[in-house]
């Protein structure tokens, strides 16, 4: 970063999905508006999963985990937002805030002003941006050629991965696109390399700002599980 600190950058962005980027974000959180994470919408499982299954739509998980994450004055209002349903009803397991998340959608609310929208309700600076703002799954081509289809169902695989794809093949979120083409400093992970990751880089539009280029200072990779 020649000599560089957090401190100097204007613009940060992290890149990821899953617990990972909540935790990076969380953890730059002193960055206030600089900090601006995108995050990736593949999500099939869990409630997440039973709501896209349902209603259908962009999966809202991650970008909920890494809202929770970011709250540092808890309220009525962040409690409502954290809530998860307990029990054995149709309710049991669900989280208030992807119902939440999800009702604004069915409002016609665009997905980057919902999130906006919670953003305020919540007290959180850090930008947050869906890699992309249509619905759309992971679809992976196994080392004996068998499709293999869902986030899910790849994080199960024991055998090499050939190929990840997009079903269907979706636009990135515009503002993501120039929220990396803009970026002082990108910071890639930790996460699942096939279905945090990569994700975001299969987004139309997306790749060539994740390639290393002048305008940013450092691109730093993680892997994790």
């Amino acid at each position: 970063m020649r000599n560089r600190t957090l401190a100097d950058l204007d613009r940060v962005v992290a890149l990821g999905g899953g617990h990972g980027l909540g935790r990076v974000l969380s953890s730059l959180s002193s960055l206030g508006s600089r900090l601006t994470g995108i995050v990736t919408t593949t999500d099939n499982g869990g409630s997440t999963g039973r709501i896209r299954r349902s209603e259908g739509g962009i999966a809202w998980g991650d970008m909920r985990n890494c809202l929770n994450q970011l709250i540092t004055e808890p309220s009525v209002a962040s409690a409502m937002f954290e809530y998860r349903f307990g029990g054995n009803g149709e309710l049991s397991g669900h989280n208030l805030g992807n119902l939440m998340l999800k009702a604004l959608d069915h409002l016609s609310v665009r997905p980057l002003e919902a999130i906006n929208l919670i953003r305020n309700l919540l007290k959180v600076d850090t930008h947050l941006i869906p890699m992309s703002e249509h619905p759309v799954d992971l679809m992976a081509i196994d080392d004996q050629g068998h499709e293999v289809y869902g986030e899910v169902n790849i994080d199960q695989l024991t055998t090499p991965i050939q190929e990840l794809l997009l079903t269907p093949n979706v636009p990135a979120t515009r503002e993501a696109v120039h929220a990396i083409n803009e970026a002082d400093l990108i910071i890639i992970g930790p996460g699942s390399f096939y279905t945090s990751l990569m994700p975001i880089s299969a987004a139309e539009g997306n790749r060539p700002g994740i390639t290393p280029h002048a305008s940013a200072d450092g691109l730093y990779r993680q892997s994790g599980a």
